[in-house]
């Protein structure tokens, strides 16, 4: 059984997965860039937003945290790589991180004995196999193990996951991941093993269904407003069979953050390579931007100029700071925008991100104060 594991890219997620291993008796290289974060994740002076990091890495006794991926690749055979995929412009994820960890890796040549490089971000369908034919040649092998977390309860979902996902290079490193994963979860999570590719799409299709499933939930609710009828007593009953399941299925805000918006224009643009149109997923996104328009007629409808709006908790969704595709937001900035006096009321860390972003457009008051 492996003990020593090194997790290369240990911001939001990657740390709380280091602090996940290292509280079940695994000793945890984390690497990153910036010696600043790095210094705190030792001191444990980091502070976090996301639940019970702060308090587990107080706590810690076996993760040391470095930014000499030599240090990383020495300490352990297993080596798990979050570092960020951003979208690029034209919607596809950007590799370049990765890019760099692999070329760092060749630098060093081959190692003494076969090094398993696992990677956890979201990456296009495919590009996995890129990285385990850049690398195969130096002794490494490669699979893909992507999280199915949610923001503000990362720690919580690592540990109860419905499902594990494992792209792997071979029988052998598919089970060595599964083992690791018997070894920190707390429930019994249904385990798919697959190839790589498999796996990355399954990531983003799985995703993709829940963006459509809060699209359609949101567009019935507005067709039942519309009808002057009650769209949460309908969605329930729908809800209600197990068929369709009442998860996801309630009427609100249209989805945002930094995963569903992109991970869905991910998936059209990876259908269009292998020649399929992905007319769901394109209606998802569609049914999501309509939404909002509804949402700000509605409230156009409703309220007149003369009064003050106050809007709170604009993150993308409650119990985070994120405000990426933020829906609430969104309409916040379109009434503003069309002269209603906004008031943003809310965390200074959003207030700070908004005023970056919008300046003087609102209003702002912080909670509490």
């Amino acid at each position: 059984m492996v003990k020593d594991i090194s997790v290369i890219g240990i911001g939001k997620l990657g740390l709380c997965f280091a602090l996940t291993l290292e509280k079940q008796g695994y000793i945890v290289v984390g690497v990153d860039v910036s010696e600043e974060y790095i210094r705190m994740v030792n001191d444990k002076t980091l502070v976090s937003s996301e639940m019970d990091v702060v308090n587990d890495l107080t706590q810690s006794k076996n993760l040391t945290a470095t930014t000499d991926i030599k240090k990383g690749l020495d300490h352990s055979d297993v080596l798990f790589l979050f570092v960020a995929t951003p979208s690029l412009p034209n919607g596809r994820y950007d590799h370049t991180q990765i890019d760099g960890v692999v070329k760092h890796l060749t630098q060093y040549g081959s190692p003494s004995q076969t090094k398993h490089i696992i990677i956890g971000c979201t990456t296009m369908p495919g590009y996995c196999d890129t990285v385990q034919d850049r690398l195969q040649p130096y002794g490494y092998t490669v699979s893909y193990n992507p999280e199915f977390i949610a923001q503000g309860s990362v720690m919580r979902d690592l540990v109860n996951p419905d499902i594990v996902l494992i792209g792997e290079e071979s029988q052998s490193a598919g089970s060595e991941i599964e083992n690791i994963y018997l070894s920190i979860v707390q429930n019994q999570p249904s385990i798919h093993r697959m190839n790589r590719k498999e796996a990355e799409i399954t990531k983003i299709a799985l995703n993709c269904f829940i963006t459509t499933k809060i699209a359609y939930a949101n567009m019935v609710g507005d067709i039942a407003k519309s009808a002057g009828c009650n769209p949460n007593l309908i969605l329930n009953a729908v809800g209600s069979d197990s068929r369709i399941g009442n998860k996801n299925l309630k009427y609100g805000y249209g989805y945002g953050g930094p995963c569903f918006p992109r991970d869905n224009r991910a998936f059209v643009l990876f259908a269009g390579d292998v020649n399929i149109d992905a007319v769901i997923s394109k209606a998802s996104d569609s049914g999501n931007q309509l939404h909002l328009k509804y949402q700000i007629e509605e409230f156009m409808k409703n309220n007149n100029k003369s009064k003050q709006i106050v809007f709170s908790g604009l993150s993308y969704k409650y119990g985070t700071t994120i405000i990426e595709e933020s829906q609430k937001l969104a309409i916040a900035t379109e009434l503003a925008k069309d002269g209603y006096h906004i008031i943003i009321k809310d965390d200074q860390e959003v207030i700070n991100q908004i005023k970056l972003i919008y300046g003087e457009l609102f209003e702002y008051k912080e909670i509490n104060k």
